[in-house]
């Protein structure tokens, strides 16, 4: 491989990886928070057709519509749609004290039922499949520096600073994730609910809050890697062919593979795009061994899983209560 079609699969990587490299900082602050939240597909669909929804009603028929108050729309009602399905989800889990498997599950269920019946819709009224687009709202998520990076795809500098920048804000959320958890008070209190809650409601940390808002700020983060996908990663359009669901699931892997750790997950996430995308860089493989090729995010996520498990290091565990259900009147 040379040099430029190494930088071209960079490039790919870094998109591709940067869908579910939100998707894994948004699930790592919940899992922080004791809860295991199976719903990240769902999660990010509904982050994704929110985000294009609510661009496309404001740019539909309004030729002086403004790039940057439709992205500013999309962002807005991606991390609120998204944040609500986490709410659903804290609701039935914490509230009423439903299994946290089966609840993730049923909402990445809901999440893609509900995001391919509206994007369904959204096409009805476009004229067909294909058909949807809010040009101004994925331009603006496009924007990059251009007297920077240049055009040429196959330069150094473009691989490293040609990319929208919701790309650069996944970075910045997985340092500032980095910095909360492990140097201030909030969440450090919010370790503690995940590791044992018991003990942090003994010491006055208000347990429920803590699973809410770590929950629902990490269901909001989620879905920004929805709203990625359909705006910097298809153009600002919608496709009803489950690429979300699978994205959603390696995301979920790559919460193991980081060790629940965002600055982790930031280069895993480039990695698992490398390992998905090697194959067409790869000359003679046939249809199988493609297959096998993209499979190898999980395959690696499976080594590391059992790695971890076998070195038992207690910093490369999951948190200690992580799953399991919370009852102030059995402390």
């Amino acid at each position: 491989m040379d040099l430029t079609s190494f930088l071209t699969l960079f490039h790919s990587a870094v998109v591709f990886g940067t869908v579910i490299l939100f998707g894994a900082l948004g699930e790592i602050l919940t899992e922080k928070s004791g809860n295991l939240n199976l719903g990240v597909p769902g999660i990010m669909y509904l982050g994704g057709i929110s985000g294009l929804t609510a661009s496309f009603i404001y740019e539909n028929g309004n030729p002086n519509a403004s790039g940057l108050v439709s992205a500013l729309l999309a962002l807005i009602s991606a991390f609120v749609f998204s944040a609500l399905g986490g709410l659903l989800y804290s609701f039935l889990t914490i509230t009423l004290r439903t299994n946290q498997n089966v609840t993730g599950l049923t909402l990445t269920i809901f999440g893609g039922g509900l995001a391919n019946f509206l994007g369904g819709m959204l096409q009805k009224f476009s004229g067909g499949v294909g058909q949807v687009k809010v040009g101004k709202a994925a331009d603006t998520f496009g924007i990059y520096i251009k007297s920077i990076a240049g055009t040429d795809t196959s330069h150094p500098l473009y691989a490293i600073f040609g990319y929208g920048w919701l790309t650069y804000i996944a970075i910045a959320i997985a340092i500032a994730i980095f910095f909360f958890l492990g140097k201030t008070r909030t969440g450090l209190n919010l370790r503690a609910v995940g590791e044992n809650p018991a003990t942090a409601d003994a010491a006055g940390i208000n347990v429920t809050v803590y699973k809410y808002l770590g929950t629902c700020i990490g269901a909001g983060i989620s879905g920004f890697g929805g709203l990625y996908y359909t705006m910097n990663y298809i153009g600002g359009t919608w496709a009803n062919d489950g690429t979300i669901e699978a994205l959603g699931w390696l995301a979920v892997a790559l919460v193991i593979f980081a060790t629940w750790r965002p600055i982790n997950a930031v280069w895993g996430a480039y990695l698992f795009g490398i390992a998905y995308w090697a194959y067409l860089y790869i000359a003679g493989l046939n249809r199988h061994t493609l297959e096998l090729f993209k499979m190898l995010p999980y395959v690696v996520t499976l080594i590391v899983l059992i790695f971890v498990s076998l070195r038992r290091k207690k910093e490369d565990q999951p948190p200690a209560h992580l799953g399991l259900p919370y009852f102030r009147e059995d402390r």
